[in-house]
């Protein structure tokens, strides 16, 4: 009887710790429609870190220069992302560039070699 009467007690003392913090209606999902019983994670980290650029032309130093922020797990993967970006992207544009010179060379004909 000792059990049952502990059992009891541990029952009664869970539900009524359920409804005074009102987490039964989240649990038994009797909140309003289209609410989540709990939280999905935690909440977007607030930028508080200068953001890592390059400048328009970037060169070999300036990628040597290049210190990304220490995070949680190693550097920020947003600013890597967003450094390797724009790398390519800068990268990109120089070789079109350098086909374009090359074609426009090309047409003129006269061979790179011979030229001063």
């Amino acid at each position: 009887m000792s059990f049952f009467l502990i059992f009891l007690a541990i029952v009664l003392t869970g539900a009524a710790a359920l409804l005074g913090t009102g987490l039964a209606p989240k649990i038994f999902r009797r909140g309003p429609a289209g609410t989540l019983p709990f939280d999905d994670g935690l909440d977007e980290p607030v930028a508080s870190l200068p953001p890592v650029l390059l400048p328009e032309n970037a060169g070999p130093s300036d990628v040597d220069q290049l210190r990304f922020a220490v995070g949680l797990r190693g550097y920020r993967m947003d600013q890597v992302d967003q450094v390797l970006d724009e790398l390519r992207d800068q990268i990109a544009a120089r070789d079109r560039k350098i086909s374009e010179l090359g074609e426009e060379l090309g047409r003129l004909g006269t061979p790179a070699e011979q030229r001063p």
